[in-house]
C-alpha cells in the first residue's frame, strides 16, 4: 500500500455525520470530540475512494492525486 494514500478531511465542509467512520471496514477513522479523524492511514486501501464517493454528501473527503493518472 502507498504510504501517502489516505483520506483527507476538510473540516470546513465536514458536518460530523460520521458516515465515513461507519462506512470504512478498515478502521482508518475514529471519532474524536464528535468528529471523524484519520488515525490509521496505513489501513487505507490504495486507490479506494469508498468513503469519499459513497457516504459523504458534503465533499468533505479528498485523497492525494493518483500516482497512476497521466497528465
Amino acid at each position: 500500500m502507498a504510504k501517502d494514500w489516505f483520506p483527507i478531511i476538510d473540516y470546513d465542509k465536514c458536518t460530523s455525520c460520521l458516515s465515513c467512520v461507519e462506512f470504512c471496514p478498515h478502521d482508518v477513522f475514529t471519532v474524536e470530540d464528535g468528529s471523524p479523524k484519520v488515525i490509521n492511514p496505513q489501513n487505507c486501501v490504495d486507490f479506494c475512494r469508498g468513503c469519499q464517493k459513497g457516504p459523504c454528501d458534503f465533499d468533505a473527503i479528498s485523497f492525494p492525486p493518483d500516482h497512476e493518472e497521466k497528465p
